[in-house]
This record gives C-alpha cells, structure tokens and sequence, in this order.
C-alpha cells in the first residue's frame, strides 16, 4: 500500500453541507483504520470543535490524531495529550488588538472553560461571524470588557472576523505589518487567522510524519479552504474538493467530488481501495 495516512479538512470537506459525514463515507473510514491506516483531522478549529466529529470517527479507538488550530496543536486521540503545541507570543497580543480595533474588524480568540474544553472569547461586538464559529465548533461564546487584560493564558490562535472584501485588504496589511512575527492567512473569506510564525497544517503534518516515521509521499491531504492549500501543496496526492476555492484547486493534483457528492469516498475508492486491490 503506497499511501499510510489519509489527512482531512472538516468542513467543506469530511462532513456536507449539513454538517454531517455520510454513512458511506464513515463506514470507509471505519475500515481504513481497522487496517491500521492513519486518519488524522487537519481543521482551523480549537480541539473542542472537533470532539464530535472524533468521536464518530472513533479516532480514539485507533489511536489516530487531530490537528487543530490550523496546525497549532497536534493532539493524540488515544489518550487527548497535546503532543505539539505552538502559541503566539503574549508580547505580540496588544499590537494585534490595536491592529484589529484600527480596522474596525470583529476580533476573537479561545478560552480553556472548567470542563477542559474551549470557549470562544470576543474582543469586540459579537458578530454573525462569530456567532457562526462558536455554531460550527459547538462552544459558548462570550464578549469581555477588557479584552488585554482579561487573555492572561496562552494563545494559539487569533480569529478576525468582517466582510470579505474588507478582510482581502486587511490580510495584505496585517502581512506585512507582522511579517517575521506571525503567519496571516484567511481560512474562508470572512475569517482572517493570525497564528505563531512557521505554523500551518503543512508543517504540523511533517511535524507528526517524522515522530510516525512516516513520508509525505505516503499520504493524502484533502480540503477546499485557503488554509488547506500548504498541506496540499505537501502531500503526496494532494486532493481539492469540487467545491473548493479556485485558488486552491490550482494547487491539487487531483479534484475530486463535491463535499455533498461524498468527495472523500471517492478519494478512498480510487487511491486506497483500488490500490490495495
């Protein structure tokens, strides 16, 4: 078997457009790993957003992986320890606030609540945006007072929210005025993420490859976000969703069907299944 290792993107891309992973799909990637082929999650969620979509999986079950925060965080299912983490620099956070409240952007990030899981923290306003995020993830969000004051824990990723075409300016700006420090990117058109410099899934994928001795020529990566593009870009077979950004349909080897057309069974039928038979 030429592959060992299938990575996937969350939304967009494992679950449709209702949020769920068909049965069909769940069933292959329940065979998979009964193989003992690796299924990891890649997703700019915090890790308690992708507790459910874990549990169905049954990642734990295989021991398998999760990779969150756009590659902040590497957690093994197994047993829920952190076996990579990356944080942004705390002296960084006031020059991103400032940065966020000069442009009149929605600003948010994650707190670590009781129950060990996160919530989502906002700087600003509560927008749709937000709103939708702490929707997507299934955690509680909440706006603080004094948002400096209040962040006194570690940070691995800050979210900005707003309309598209505001945030393709902002991101130019936010490039270049932390260029060195932080990585700039945006996940959907109304999200704009700030995360530790050198951080994306890429590099966190290579990060777990080296400590499985595994290749990146081993694996596929499948997504249809802006922020999918380095891991595909990295992977052996890197797959875009038929509903993915252009931008990033550009930087796939191979397009496979849409998220509501079990995209990612047919990656598994033609490059997994039929290679092993």
């Amino acid at each position: 078997m030429k592959y060992r290792m299938l990575v996937l993107d969350i939304d967009g891309t494992l679950v449709n457009s209702q949020k769920e992973i068909t049965p069909d799909t769940l069933n292959a990637l329940l065979a998979l790993q009964e193989q003992g082929f690796y299924v990891v999650i890649a997703t700019g969620r915090p890790t308690a957003g992708v507790r459910k979509v874990a549990e169905t999986l049954e990642l734990s079950k295989y021991g398998n992986y999760i990779i969150s925060y756009n590659g902040s965080r590497i957690v093994d299912a197994a047993d829920n320890s952190i076996i990579y983490n990356r944080e942004i620099p705390s002296a960084l956070i006031p020059e991103i606030y400032s940065a966020a409240m000069a442009e009149g952007i929605g600003m948010m990030t994650y707190e670590v609540g009781s129950d060990g899981l996160e919530n989502v923290i906002s700087a600003t306003p509560i927008d749709g945006y937000e709103r939708l995020e702490a929707r997507i993830n299934d955690i509680d969000i909440s706006q603080v007072d004094n948002f400096l004051s209040y962040v006194n824990f570690p940070i691995n990723k800050v979210l900005m929210t707003g309309d598209g075409d505001k945030l393709e300016k902002v991101e130019k700006k936010f490039a270049e005025k932390f260029k060195g420090c932080l990585n700039v990117f945006r996940s959907e058109p109304f999200f704009l993420e700030i995360t530790p410099l050198g951080v994306d899934k890429a590099t966190t994928i290579d990060a777990l490859l080296k400590q499985l001795s595994l290749n990146k020529d081993q694996i596929i990566c499948c997504g249809d976000g802006f922020n999918d593009i380095t891991m595909i870009k990295y992977a052996g077979l890197g797959v875009a969703m038929e509903n993915a950004q252009e931008k990033v349909k550009k930087a796939a080897n191979y397009i496979t069907a849409s998220n509501d057309d079990d995209g990612v069974l047919k990656v598994i039928n033609k490059f997994i299944l039929e290679k092993v038979g």
